[in-house]
């Protein structure tokens, strides 16, 4: 008799160790209110991978049928994100740049300094680095790619500073350590952004 109720008592404990794991899994969404809603894990994301006074960061996701169609939905995603947050970063620069230090026909050289930033923008995209990706499945079996990105501020300062050292006109006038000391001050106002 002794013996059946231990095997009984084991056999419930292992059932309750397997189990607990499995329930647990069932509970890993929180609910986050009284409506239902529940919070959603977004990987890749969070505050190691936002912009600051070093780099420009992005991060998206895509979803595909196929691993490798994922993995390019959320690249190309992240990578406009990231060209549109440069973009805006850069103008910045030059406008105040240009409220600082320029001087003579400002609105021509203004136009000439954006065109080049927006080719500078699209050729050093190709130097970006993955911070971050992972991969998951959906129930209905399609495949999630999460990704962050980044591009050191640096390279796109040194890009700026070779297109407009190429530019006779733009080169005459241009100061490379006031327009770095105006880069530097905004990408350091862009942290946690």
């Amino acid at each position: 008799m002794k013996r059946k109720l231990f095997k009984s008592f084991m056999l419930l404990t292992l059932a309750a160790l397997f189990l607990a794991p499995v329930m647990q899994s069932c509970k890993s969404s929180k609910k986050v209110s009284n409506n239902d809603e529940v919070e959603v894990a977004v990987y890749c994301s969070g505050p190691e991978f936002f912009s600051d006074n070093e780099y420009f960061r992005a991060n998206n996701i895509g979803e595909s049928s196929t691993q490798s169609m994922a993995k390019k939905k959320a690249l190309s995603n992240a990578r406009l994100d990231l060209a549109a947050s440069i973009e805006t970063q850069v103008k910045a620069v030059i406008d105040n740049y240009f409220q600082s230090y320029s001087s003579g026909d400002a609105i021509e050289d203004k136009e000439r300094y954006e065109g080049l930033s927006r080719e500078v923008i699209n050729q050093e995209l190709s130097g970006i680095r993955t911070k971050c990706e992972k991969f998951t499945k959906t129930a209905n079996g399609s495949y999630k790619c999460y990704v962050a990105i980044e591009l050191a501020g640096e390279e796109i300062l040194n890009g700026m500073k070779n297109r407009i050292s190429d530019d006779d006109k733009l080169r005459t006038d241009f100061e490379y350590e006031k327009f770095k000391k105006v880069f530097k001050e905004e990408m350091e106002s862009q942290k946690g952004q």
